[in-house]
């Protein structure tokens, strides 16, 4: 269980970066070198929710994304039920994948027009920020700092 009441460890910015890829990088650099990781933590500064949409939700286009993830988890279970019962595998896996795709489009046709058209359009949710901080935990600052620096780190800031 997660000791709620335990004090947050005071934190030193050791670099900042203005993608989260630079600043994943320098956590790994540190991991490579055997720095004891757990005491790092990357903070988003200025974080905002993008939402992209990536296109219009239709009843069909609804129906064929469900036939579609429906098909992958029937050719999961047509594969689990081959290799479980003899014989006929390739009828099983074909199956299970045919029923799974028939039953993902008749669920994401229903799921779809059950919305009653209040979110006709699909999407990925992100997040981004201003900036990204690597920070870390006081007592470890000084062996980071030159294990980063020993590594020549992007935007880094001291």
């Amino acid at each position: 269980m997660t000791d709620v009441t335990r004090a947050t460890p005071e934190r030193r910015t050791l670099s900042s970066f203005s993608d989260y890829t630079g600043a994943q990088a320098a956590v790994d650099r540190l991991s490579d070198a055997g720095f004891p990781v757990e005491h790092t933590a990357i903070v988003g500064h200025g974080v905002r929710i993008v939402e992209q949409v990536t296109g219009r939700l239709t009843r069909g286009r609804a129906a064929g994304l469900g036939a579609a993830s429906g098909a992958w988890f029937g050719l999961m279970i047509g594969v689990l039920l081959g290799l479980l019962t003899p014989g006929g595998f390739l009828g099983l896996l074909v199956w299970g994948l045919v029923l799974g795709a028939v039953w993902g489009a008749v669920f994401g046709f229903a799921g779809h027009a059950f919305t009653g058209g209040r979110r006709d359009f699909s999407s990925v949710q992100g997040l981004e920020a201003e900036r990204w901080d690597v920070t870390v935990d006081a007592e470890h600052y000084s062996r980071a700092q030159s294990l980063l620096s020993s590594g020549a780190a992007g935007e880094a800031r001291a």
